[in-house]
């Protein structure tokens, strides 16, 4: 079975939000899910608030939807949602 590459976009509740610790809290999720942490950006929204996106590799079997709403139960995360999801081929 493959692999599925997700990126996911992790929205802080505010502008005070420290994103590191956010990120070191989502690896620790996709760490638990079988996932890899891939690349990490920061996204400017509006008035400085700043939302996270990271990628990721998990196996094609494990289902997203528990993720998304442990990644969305973080502590200063007021949303998360999932906007791009692909087979990874190679």
């Amino acid at each position: 079975m493959g692999n599925t590459i997700v990126k996911i976009k992790l929205m802080p509740t505010s502008t005070e939000v420290d994103l590191k610790k956010i990120k070191l809290k989502a690896e620790t999720i996709i760490k638990k899910s079988h996932g890899t942490l891939g690349e990490t950006k920061q996204e400017p929204i509006a008035f400085g608030l700043i939302a996270l996106i990271l990628t990721f590799l998990i196996p094609e079997s494990q289902e997203l939807d528990p993720i998304e709403k442990a990644l969305s139960a973080i502590k200063d995360v007021s949303s998360a949602q999932i906007i791009d999801m692909r087979r990874e081929f190679g």
